[in-house]
């Protein structure tokens, strides 16, 4: 039976995969430094255990242990992850660097952990849970999308080197997903100081749509069938949007870089009550 090692997998997107891959066959290593999130999937079956993606040891101490148990790591998900908004003038250096530790870090030492044990079992899938953010960037989303940003390019170096050795790297790109994410932001948004003339911004930001989506918003569980249809796939896509959201996103990079940016400030100038 197929194995799959999944980070963040208390809630959300996370729990949704851990479900699905559960529901499709697969053996299921659900890890969250979150395990109070982990109880009821223990109940449905998965293998359950805490692991932060920060702590170089916890990380390798589990693959590790999960590679004896289950012969192996077919499938490594890497869905841990949070989003820490603010103005990039005003988000501390030490949240920037907490919010790479996690976004991006966390999923590389997961990847370095895992790809000496696919390469000699003959192969794998490494998934790797980005945003549209990762290659359209919005004001206020900076050190979020910064992170998913270098996931993105790292993730396009990886997957030609590991080619030849039948592993496949494969990007997901959704945008609005209805999860606690956006509970998760605007509690972040707390705890620093604010610049004034970004008071438009901080509007923006602690507005609802802006950061939950709304109508364009879609389910966990939509993202969690496309991951389990990837790891299932012999010959998967670089990359694959979720939703008409991150479809409409990403295909506005075919305008002018500067009629973006003035859509943006028009946009965020409005919700905020005017351009400041």
């Amino acid at each position: 039976m197929a194995s799959v090692l999944l980070t963040g997998a208390a809630s959300g997107i996370g729990r949704a995969t851990a479900q699905a891959f559960l529901a499709d066959g697969w053996t299921v290593h659900a890890t969250d430094i979150d395990t109070d999130g982990l109880a009821e999937l223990a109940e449905m079956g998965c293998h359950t255990a805490a692991m932060d993606v920060t702590d170089d040891d916890a990380v390798e101490t589990a693959v590790e242990r999960i590679e004896t148990e289950s012969g192996g790591i077919d499938c490594l998900v890497n869905n841990a992850g949070y989003g820490q908004m603010g103005p990039v003038e005003d988000v501390p250096i030490e949240r920037m660097r907490a919010q790479f530790d996690v976004n991006y870090w966390g999923a590389i030492r997961c990847t370095k952990a895992v790809l000496p044990g696919m390469r000699d079992r003959g192969g794998g899938t490494i998934v790797n849970v980005a945003s549209v953010m990762g290659q359209v960037a919005s004001p206020g989303w900076g050190a979020y999308a910064g992170s998913k940003h270098a996931l993105e390019g790292t993730s396009d170096a990886l997957r030609v080197e590991v080619a030849q050795q039948e592993i496949d790297v494969v990007l997901v790109e959704p945008a609005w997903v209805q999860t606690g994410f956006a509970a998760g932001v605007h509690e972040r948004l707390a705890g620093f100081d604010r610049t004034g003339c970004y008071e438009w911004l901080y509007d923006a930001l602690e507005g609802s749509a802006m950061v939950s989506g709304g109508p364009l918003s879609i389910t966990p569980e939509r993202v969690a069938d496309r991951i389990v249809s990837i790891a299932d796939s012999s010959d998967p896509d670089a990359r694959y949007t979720v939703g008409l959201g991150a479809w409409a996103i990403l295909h506005s990079r075919v305008l002018p870089q500067s009629i973006r940016d003035y859509t943006q400030r028009l946009v965020f100038g409005r919700r905020g009550g005017g351009e400041r």
